[in-house]
C-alpha cells in the first residue's frame, strides 16, 4: 500500500470517530458475552466469526493511529499497520457480518458493532476494495435520479402490463386507475422493488382498502446502505424524499425491505411526511376494518422470521403477527423469536453478491429454528430474507413453503 492511499484511508477512518464510536472502539472488554449471540459464530464456531474478532480488526488500526500509545509505542499495544495484507480483515469484518445487530442486545455496554462494520466498509470503499457489484449497482440508483423522466412513459406501460394480475387478486379498483401513478395529494406513495411481486400484491391490497395511492418511479432497495457509503445512500433516499414532497402525499410506504425502511424511517432526519412499513399499512387496514381476509386459504401451521432491519432495528414487531391472526389460527412462534430471532444471514448486502457458501454455512442455526418449530409454512416480510430463506430450505432441507407477508395478505381478500 502506498503512502498517499494509506493516508486517505487513516482520514476516512477519523471522519467516523464520533464520542458514541470511540466509545464502542474503546469500551470492549471482550467478556465473550457476543460471541453465541452471532449467527455465524453459532452456526460455525470459529473465532473470526464473533463480533468481538470482527471489531478487534478494526480496533486494532484505531490503537495505532488515534491513540497516544499507539503513536508513541505501538509495539506495547495491539496495534498493526494499516497495510494492503490487514485490508484483507478489514473486508472479513465488513462481509461475513450482516448488520443484524443482535449481539448489541447482548452486549453489557451495548456497543453498536454495526458502527465499526460501517467503519471497514468505508475503508474498502476508500481503498477501492468494496465489492464492485453493490457499488454498481448503488450507482445505477443514483443515476436513476437524473434519467426517470425519459423512461417515464415506458415505466408506466410496464406497470400497466401487471393490471389483469392485480385485478385477478382483487376485481374492483381502488381509484380511476389498477396502478396509479403522479396521483398529487395522496395518502401514500408505495415505494416497491424492481420485480412485479412486490407491485401486484400490496396494490391489489390498497385497491382492497380504497386507499388514494401513487406507485413511485423509482426502487426501494438502497445498495448505498449495503456497500456502506453514506454520500449514496442519502442520493438514493433522496430520489423518493423529492417525488415524495413534490406530490405532497401523506405517507411514504416501504415495500417489504427491511433496510430501505430502515434507512427512511430512521437514518434520513425529520421529514415533511410519515414512513411506514407496508407490513404497519397492511396492519391499520385490518384494525380499521378496510380489508377483510379469509382464514381458509392459509392451509398448514405458520411461524414469522423476523427481518433484522425491519423489527430488531426498525421496531415493527407485534404488527405483522397481529396481520398473521387474521390468516391463520396455526401460528407458532419461533425460539426465540422479536428481538432475539436469530437472523437469516442473507443481509448487508450478501444476497445481491450472489455468494452463497458462507450465506448457507453461517446460517445452519437459522435452518435449524425454523425445523424446531414444526411449521411447514415460513412467513417473512423483507426481501432479501426471502430470498435467503428460500435458499436455506434448499440447502438445509427445512420443509417449508417460505411466503411473503403481502402475498399471503392479498390472496386472502375477500368482499365485506
Amino acid at each position: 500500500m502506498d503512502a498517499e492511499t494509506q493516508t486517505k484511508l487513516i482520514e476516512a477512518f477519523g471522519k467516523k470517530l464520533s464520542s458514541a464510536v470511540r466509545m464502542y472502539l474503546e469500551g470492549c472488554t471482550r467478556c465473550g458475552l457476543c460471541m453465541d449471540s452471532c449467527h455465524a459464530y453459532a452456526s460455525d464456531p470459529r473465532i473470526e466469526h464473533t463480533p468481538v474478532a470482527r471489531a478487534q480488526n478494526i480496533r486494532r488500526i484505531y490503537e495505532r493511529y488515534f491513540t497516544l500509545n499507539g503513536k508513541i509505542l505501538p509495539g506495547l499495544e495491539e496495534a498493526v499497520e494499516l497495510d494492503d495484507a490487514w485490508m484483507k480483515k478489514v473486508y472479513q469484518t465488513a462481509y461475513t457480518c450482516t448488520g443484524c445487530r443482535r449481539c448489541m442486545t447482548v452486549c453489557p455496554f451495548g456497543i453498536d458493532t454495526q458502527q465499526i462494520q460501517g467503519i471497514a466498509k468505508q475503508l474498502l470503499n476508500v481503498a477501492g476494495d468494496a465489492p464492485m457489484i453493490l457499488n454498481m449497482l448503488a450507482d445505477m440508483s443514483v443515476a436513476k435520479a437524473k434519467t426517470y423522466t425519459d423512461t417515464k412513459a415506458n415505466f408506466a406501460a410496464a406497470v400497466g402490463n401487471l393490471e389483469a394480475e392485480i385485478i385477478e387478486k382483487w376485481r374492483s379498483e381502488g381509484g380511476d386507475a389498477v396502478v396509479p401513478l403522479e396521483v398529487e395529494d395522496a395518502e401514500v406513495l408505495y415505494v416497491a422493488l424492481a420485480g412485479k411481486h412486490s407491485i401486484i400484491s400490496a396494490a391489489a391490497i390498497m385497491n382492497a382498502a380504497g386507499e388514494k395511492w401513487s406507485l413511485s418511479y423509482f426502487e426501494a432497495v438502497n445498495f448505498g446502505a449495503f456497500v456502506g457509503n453514506p454520500a449514496k445512500t442519502r442520493d438514493i433516499s433522496q430520489r423518493i424524499i423529492d417525488e415524495a414532497q413534490r406530490l405532497r402525499v401523506k405517507k411514504v410506504v416501504i415495500c417489504e425491505c427491511g433496510t430501505a425502511f430502515r434507512v427512511l424511517k430512521h437514518m434520513m432526519g425529520e421529514l415533511p411526511f410519515e414512513v411506514l412499513s407496508v407490513t404497519e399499512l397492511m396492519y391499520q387496514y385490518v384494525r380499521d376494518g378496510r380489508i377483510k381476509l379469509d382464514k381458509s386459504k392459509l392451509e398448514g401451521v405458520v411461524t414469522y422470521h423476523d427481518p433484522c432491519q425491519l423489527a430488531r432495528n426498525g421496531g415493527v414487531f407485534d404488527e405483522p403477527r397481529h396481520v398473521l391472526e387474521q390468516l391463520t389460527d396455526k401460528f407458532v412462534e419461533t425460539t426465540p423469536t422479536r428481538g432475539h430471532n436469530w437472523c437469516c444471514g442473507g443481509g448487508g448486502g450478501l444476497v445481491a453478491m450472489g455468494e452463497k457458501d458462507f450465506r448457507m454455512a453461517s446460517a445452519k442455526v437459522k435452518a435449524d429454528q425454523v425445523k424446531a418449530t414444526g411449521a411447514t409454512v415460513l412467513v417473512t416480510a423483507c426481501e432479501n430474507c426471502h430470498t435467503q430463506l428460500h435458499d436455506l430450505n434448499g440447502h438445509w432441507n427445512m420443509g417449508v413453503k417460505v411466503e411473503y407477508l403481502t402475498e399471503l395478505v392479498a390472496d386472502a381478500l375477500i368482499a365485506d
